[in-house]
C-alpha cells in the first residue's frame, strides 16, 4: 500500500496567479446566479440608473444580463473595471488612507465584475451621455481589447453567460433550474423595495416574470411598491412605522396582527438602503408583537433603518448581507418602540383579509342536504296541536330563533354612527351582531373581553413597580450550568418585573418572589424558557415577552365566556370598550375579535351586485 503524499516540511509561500485569485474571490461573492445578479443589480443603482431590467436563462446558469439607463462608462474605465479592487466608490485620501466605515453606496470592494468574469463568458457594454459606445469581452478572465458598439441611450449592459463554466464543480453545488430562478427574483425584489423611485423588470426564460414601474417618492409611493411585491392585502393591513431617535431613524410598514403567517418569511430589514440579516431584528420584533400574536405566528412588515455611516459595519462578510451596529441596543428598541407605537395607532383595526375569508367561505359551495318535503306553515301548527304543543299567538306572529336574542324594540338604542355599530343579536349565546350605517359586525365576544381584561392588566401596574408575590417555599430550578449564568447574569433585570432569584449553586437557581399576576405559574417552565431565550439570542428580550404571555393566559381565564348569554346594554358597552381599546382587534393569540362585512358585500351574496 503505498503512502500518501506528504507536504514538504519547509514549504516554499509562493504568489497565486491572478486567475486562481479571482476564481477564489467568486467563490465567496458569487457562490450562485442570484449573487451575481445582486452584485450587478447594486452596480446599476450606484450609477444613479432610473430603470433596470433583468434578464435570465436556465436559472441564470446560461444567460444573465442586467441593462441600466445610469452614468455609463468610457473606454478606459471597462478594463479598469475588470482589474480587482479597482473601484470608483472609495475615495483615497492624500496619504493613501481609505475609510472604509464612510461607504455611502451599496458595492465598493472592486470585487464583483472581475470575480464574475474570471468564471464565466463576460461582455460589458457601456455608454456615456454625449460619447461613444464601448463593449469589452473577458472569457473565463482573459480580457479583450475595449471595441465600439451600438448601444442606444447611455448606460450599461453586462451580460454572463455560461456561469462557473471554468469553475465547473461548483454547477454541481447549485439546486435545481426552478429554486435559482426564484432566488435570482428574490434579489431583485429586495433590492426594489428599498428603491420605488426606479423601475425593475424582470425576464425569465424569455417571459416577463414582473414588471415594478417607478414611484413618487413619499410614503404612498413606498407603500405601493411593497404592495406590488408582498402582495395588495399587505398595502391595505399596513401600518406606517416612523421613529427617530439620536441621529438614527426608523421608517416602513407593518402588518397589523391580524394579518400574520406561520413563517418569518416576510420580515425585511434594509440598512442604509441595504438588504441586511441581523438576528436583533428577530427578537426585536417578536418582543414587538408579543402581546398580540400566538408564538407560531409571524407578521409581515418591511423596515428601513437610515443612521450615519460610521454607526454600522456594512464591510462584515464578503457577500455585503451581514451589518453590525455601533449600538445594537438602540436600534433594537427602537424597532421594538416604533412598532408598539404603530400598532397603538392602528386602534381596534382588524385585517381586511378576516372580512375576505368571511366571503369566500359564504361562496364558497356546501354539501347538498337531503330534500325534506315542503310543509305548509299550516301544516306545521296542526301537527304541534297532535302532539300537545299548541303554538302560542306571540309565536305565529314573530317566530324567534333558537339561536339568536333579539334587542327589544324598547331597548334598541338608537343607531349612530359608532365604528363598530350598534348591538341587534347575541347569536348562540357566543357572538354578537352589529349593524353599522354601510354593513354590521359580527363579534367574538371572548376574543374581545379576554383582550380587554389583558390591556386593563397591562394598564394596572404602567409607571409602577410590579407587584410581587413572596412564595411560602423558595423553589429551586435546577439548570445546566451555562443557563444557570445567563439567567443570574440578567438578575436585576429580572428583578424589575418582579422575578428575584438566587444562586442555589451547581446548576441550581432559587426563585424567591414572583410577579403577582402570574398566579400559579410553572415557574421551572418559565426560568427555563427564558434560559433559552437568552442563549439564543443573546440579550434579556425574552422576558417581556413570556410575562405577557402567562397575562394572556391569565386574562383569557377571567373572560367572558363563549354561551353566556349577554342583555342589550352588556353588549353595547363590550362594543364601546372596544372602540377605545387599543389592539381590540384581535385576541391575546392574533385571532381576530370581529368580522366586518360592508353592505355591498352582503348585496353580492344575493346577486345584488
Amino acid at each position: 500500500m503505498s503512502a500518501s503524499p506528504r507536504l514538504d516540511p519547509r514549504p516554499v509561500i509562493r504568489r497565486l496567479p491572478p486567475g486562481a485569485v479571482n476564481r477564489i474571490a467568486a467563490g465567496e461573492v458569487v457562490e450562485r446566479p442570484a449573487a451575481a445578479v445582486k452584485e450587478l443589480v447594486e452596480n446599476a443603482l450606484d450609477a444613479g440608473a432610473t430603470s433596470i431590467t433583468v434578464e435570465i436563462r436556465g436559472g441564470g446558469r446560461e444567460l444573465l444580463s442586467v441593462t441600466d439607463d445610469g452614468c455609463g462608462m468610457g473606454r478606459d474605465e471597462l478594463s479598469l473595471a475588470l482589474e480587482r479592487h479597482a473601484t470608483s466608490k472609495l475615495v483615497v485620501g492624500a496619504g493613501g488612507e481609505v475609510d472604509l466605515l464612510a461607504i455611502d453606496t451599496m458595492g465598493f470592494r472592486g470585487e464583483a465584475l472581475p470575480s464574475i468574469a474570471s468564471v464565466a463568458r463576460f461582455s460589458l457594454t457601456s455608454r456615456r451621455e454625449g460619447e461613444e459606445a464601448w463593449s469589452l469581452k473577458a472569457d473565463a478572465g482573459h480580457c479583450e481589447e475595449p471595441q465600439p458598439a451600438p448601444f442606444p441611450g447611455r448606460g450599461t449592459k453586462v451580460e454572463v453567460r455560461d456561469l462557473f463554466y471554468a469553475t465547473p464543480a461548483r454547477l454541481k453545488f447549485l439546486k435545481g433550474e426552478r429554486a435559482e430562478t426564484t432566488a435570482c427574483a428574490d434579489v431583485v425584489k429586495r433590492l426594489a423595495m428599498a428603491r420605488p423611485d426606479v423601475s425593475f423588470r424582470m425576464v425569465s426564460d424569455g417571459r416577463q416574470r414582473f414588471f415594478f414601474r417607478a414611484e413618487a417618492l413619499g410614503p404612498e409611493g413606498h407603500l405601493a411598491r411593497l404592495a406590488a411585491i408582498m402582495g395588495p392585502e399587505f398595502g391595505a393591513n399596513a401600518v406606517k412605522v416612523e421613529l427617530e431617535r439620536d441621529g438614527v431613524t426608523l421608517s416602513g410598514f407593518a402588518g397589523v396582527p391580524t394579518f400574520n403567517r406561520g413563517l418569518p418569511d416576510r420580515q425585511y430589514l434594509f440598512v442604509r438602503g441595504r438588504p441586511a440579516k441581523d438576528k436583533l431584528m428577530v427578537g426585536a420584533v417578536r418582543g414587538a408583537y408579543a402581546d398580540f400574536l400566538a408564538r407560531d405566528r409571524h407578521p409581515l412588515l418591511c423596515l428601513f433603518v437610515d443612521m450615519d455611516s460610521g454607526d454600522v459595519d456594512v464591510n462584515v462578510h464578503p457577500a455585503k448581507t451581514e451589518v453590525r451596529f455601533k449600538d445594537a441596543a438602540l436600534v433594537r428598541g427602537m424597532i421594538v418602540s416604533g412598532l408598539k407605537r404603530a400598532l397603538m395607532e392602528a386602534g381596534h383595526q382588524a385585517s381586511t383579509t378576516v372580512a375576505q375569508q368571511a366571503m369566500a367561505a359564504a361562496h364558497a359551495p356546501t354539501p347538498p342536504r337531503p330534500e325534506a318535503p315542503p310543509l305548509a306553515v299550516g301544516h306545521f301548527a296542526e301537527r304541534q296541536q297532535s302532539f300537545g304543543h299548541a303554538t302560542p299567538p306571540s309565536a305565529r306572529r314573530y317566530n324567534t330563533p333558537v339561536a339568536s336574542v333579539p334587542v327589544p324594540e324598547a331597548e334598541a338604542q338608537p343607531l349612530r354612527d359608532y365604528p363598530l355599530g350598534t348591538a341587534v343579536a347575541q347569536l348562540h349565546d357566543t357572538y354578537i351582531l352589529s349593524q353599522t350605517k354601510d354593513g354590521f359586525v359580527l363579534v367574538d365576544q371572548h376574543a374581545a373581553h379576554e383582550r380587554l381584561v389583558y390591556e386593563r392588566m397591562k394598564r394596572a401596574g404602567e409607571g409602577q413597580p410590579p407587584l410581587r408575590q413572596t412564595l411560602l417555599v423558595p423553589e429551586v430550578v435546577e439548570l445546566s450550568q451555562e443557563e444557570a449564568e445567563l439567567i443570574l447574569g440578567r438578575r436585576e433585570a429580572l428583578e424589575a418585573y418582579g422575578l428575584v432569584v438566587e444562586d442555589f449553586g451547581g446548576g441550581g437557581v432559587l426563585v424567591r418572589e414572583v410577579p403577582a399576576m402570574l398566579g400559579k405559574a410553572d415557574l421551572p417552565g418559565l426560568i427555563r424558557d427564558i434560559a433559552c431565550e437568552l442563549e439564543n439570542l443573546g440579550e434579556d428580550t425574552s422576558l417581556p415577552e413570556l410575562l405577557a404571555e402567562r397575562m394572556g393566559n391569565h386574562a383569557c381565564a377571567n373572560s367572558v365566556r363563549a354561551g353566556r348569554r349577554l342583555n342589550t346594554d352588556e353588549m353595547n358597552a363590550l362594543l364601546r370598550q372596544m372602540e377605545e381599546t387599543p389592539h381590540s382587534g384581535q385576541c391575546n393569540h392574533g385571532r381576530p375579535t370581529y368580522v366586518e362585512l360592508k353592505l355591498k358585500d352582503v348585496e353580492r351574496l344575493f346577486g345584488r351586485r
